[in-house]
Order: structure tokens, then C-alpha cells, then sequence
């Protein structure tokens, strides 16, 4: 607990059996009261590792239902277990859990209601792995991003997140993409109903056994950014309406 609000780290897992044990030794259980963990029809034995560490709460998805939709299983029990600060940790151990403590500080103080991980604050993603021409995009993407929301973040693809009660609760999450938009369209959605984003800088680590996404799915993901981007900027303008606003 925080200043007796409830924290739970949920984590969207697919095939993460090698780095599961050691992202969840990081994970600072003085503060976590409770951890979730949904496996998207994994190939590996993700389920078994997991029980092998008491994790408090394991979901099994028999089907693949994408990154979108493993998080709304994940934030869907999230809320019903009545957690009041929520954290996104990938299980691949790509992001480090030491960042918890802060990110569970700044919404516990009432800072900021959402806190992004960020790669690219500092000078570290490209010394950590990052790939090049991903950096790339990611700077071009979040640049025009800034610019059709009207916000400014360093970046919009971290899947290092924090959210309070109050924003899952007010964001129409369940209507989003079960594919890797998801994430842009939940910040869509947040920066849409007035809430503000803390940033805090998160050292990047890529290897073998990370998860990543490859060229093509890449190129998906990017035009998909762009659109839910430009939807935003019409549904602001009156110009639009979709339903993951409401």
C-alpha cells in the first residue's frame, strides 16, 4: 500500500518464460500489494512459471488475443480487485521494475494521475539496444503526435505505464484495438479527457529474448499511430466521433 491506496502490478505476457523469474525478483513487494498476470496463449510454460512464484492472480487467455487485449483482461481485474494505482510492467524484462517505487509516488502524491516510463528522455535508448531505424520512427512518430494532440511527451510507445483509479475508470478502454495500438489509443483517450502525463526516464535494454515486433508489424503499428493521431485531432474539432471517447 501507498498512503492506503491499493497498488497492483499487472503484467502482459506472451511467451515470457525465461525472463519472467527475474523481472519479477526486481518487482519491490514492500509497496506491490498484488500482481496480475495474463498470458496470451503462450507457447512456453509462462503459466507454470508464474504459479511457481505465487503470483496472486494468473489469467489464460486459450486463444491469442493480442497485446491490446491481454491489457484489458489485465486492467479489467485490475479494477474489480480494487486497485487504486496501476502498473504496467512487461514481464520480458525489457523495462526494470526499481522505476516502481517512483512511478507509485508520483500518482500516490497526487502529481500526476498517469506516469510513462520514457526511453528517450536522457540519452540512453540508443546506447541501450534500441535499434536505429526504430528510434527513428519512434522520434518522428511522437513529434507529429505532439503536434495533431496538442500535447508534448518525449514519447508515446513506452510500454512502461502507470494509471490511477480514476483514469481507468474514465477512459473507454474496452473499445480500443486488441493489437499494439492499443497503447496509443489508451494516451489518446487520456490526454482526450484532460488528464495529465508525468514522464520519468527509463533506461532501455534490448536483447535476445526481449519481446519486439518485426519490420512489417512495425510499419502497421506506425501508420496505426498516425491515424488514431488524426482522429484525435478531428474528434476535437467536432469533425469526428468515435466511440473509444465516450
Amino acid at each position: 500500500m501507498y498512503k492506503s491506496k491499493k497498488v497492483v502490478v499487472v503484467m502482459p505476457a506472451y511467451n515470457a518464460s525465461a525472463t519472467l523469474e527475474k523481472t519479477y525478483a526486481e518487482i519491490p513487494l514492500d509497496i506491490v500489494d498484488e500482481l496480475i498476470l495474463c498470458d496470451d496463449a503462450s507457447k512456453d510454460n509462462t503459466v507454470e512459471v508464474a504459479k511457481s512464484l505465487n503470483i496472486n492472480h494468473i489469467i489464460s487467455h486459450r486463444t491469442n488475443k493480442g497485446y491490446g487485449g491481454n491489457q484489458k483482461s489485465l486492467y479489467n481485474k485490475a479494477l474489480e480487485i480494487g486497485a487504486d494505482i496501476v502498473i504496467m510492467l512487461h514481464p520480458d524484462y525489457q523495462y526494470t521494475p526499481k522505476l516502481i517505487p517512483s512511478m507509485v509516488n508520483i500518482i500516490g502524491e497526487d502529481l500526476y494521475p498517469v506516469v510513462l516510463g520514457s526511453r528517450i528522455l536522457g540519452k540512453g535508448a540508443l546506447a541501450g539496444g534500441m535499434p536505429l531505424y526504430k528510434y527513428i520512427a519512434n522520434r518522428f512518430l511522437t513529434f507529429t503526435q505532439n503536434l495533431l494532440v496538442s500535447y508534448k511527451l518525449s514519447e508515446y510507445h513506452t510500454g512502461y505505464r502507470a494509471f490511477s483509479r480514476e483514469v481507468l475508470e474514465s477512459i473507454n478502454f474496452n473499445s480500443n484495438s486488441d493489437d499494439f495500438v492499443f497503447d496509443n489509443q489508451m494516451l489518446s483517450q487520456i490526454i482526450y479527457k484532460g488528464f495529465h502525463i508525468g514522464e520519468v526516464t527509463c533506461p532501455t535494454k534490448y536483447f535476445e529474448e526481449a519481446s519486439s515486433i518485426n519490420l512489417s508489424r512495425s510499419i502497421k503499428y506506425g501508420l496505426g499511430v498516425l491515424a488514431v493521431s488524426c482522429k484525435h485531432r478531428l474528434q476535437k474539432m467536432g469533425l469526428f466521433k468515435s466511440d473509444i471517447y465516450k
